[in-house]
């Protein structure tokens, strides 16, 4: 008979796709900071990467304190975030522009890991992991504080500026497409002389 899965095993797969997670981070940051031109959305990234180095470390106390010997699981959803991610280095953004898609990927990629160590927290805690528990709340509240930071960066000006960006095209679109209406103002359409005295 096979042996029954507990809550336990499936905690210890969650922990070992979070190391991974973590470790994967480690590699994809440097490109983040690297493409920012804002130089505190590049400060902001080598700052969280010296944290996630950190939550690494943290998470190697984890397995300690559960007698498991720290391993990875390849960790499917961070590697489609950083792809997506690594995406927008291909594109022709410049910019604020590009560094508000570099903010988007950063929380998308916080936002996963927030709901990872979410999950594992409250599992530590009903399982009586006490000393887990407390690490991954750890590596959580940075992860938190991470991406409140890449808020304030967007709403202090990244996102506005963005946003005229994209419309400054328009409103010389708007100019030219007034000019040519005035241009025609009346003169009669083709379709219009076409269709008179038919009847």
């Amino acid at each position: 008979m096979a042996e029954t899965i507990t809550l336990h095993d499936a905690f210890l797969d969650e922990l070992r796709d979070a190391y991974d997670a973590e470790k994967q981070l480690i590699k994809a940051l440097p490109k983040l900071a690297k493409a920012s031109s804002s130089a505190q959305l590049r400060a902001a990234f080598e700052s969280h990467l010296e944290e996630t180095r950190g939550h690494v470390e943290r998470l190697d106390r984890v397995f300690e304190s559960l007698d498991e010997k720290a391993s990875a699981k390849h960790c499917d959803g961070i590697a489609g975030i950083i792809q997506e991610g690594g995406a927008i280095l291909d594109e022709d953004f410049e910019g604020a522009t590009l560094d508000a898609c570099l903010i988007g990927a950063g929380q998308r990629a916080e936002h996963y890991e927030m709901a990872a160590y979410g999950t594992l927290i409250a599992w530590a805690r009903g399982m009586g992991h006490t000393e887990a528990a407390d690490l991954l709340q750890e590596n959580l509240d940075e992860e938190k504080a991470a991406d409140e930071k890449l808020s304030q960066l967007a709403e202090g000006g990244i996102n506005q500026e963005a946003c005229d960006a994209a419309h400054s095209g328009d409103e010389e679109t708007e100019e030219a497409a007034k000019s040519k209406r005035r241009a025609n103002r009346g003169r009669s359409t083709p379709a219009a002389v076409s269709t008179r005295g038919r009847r």
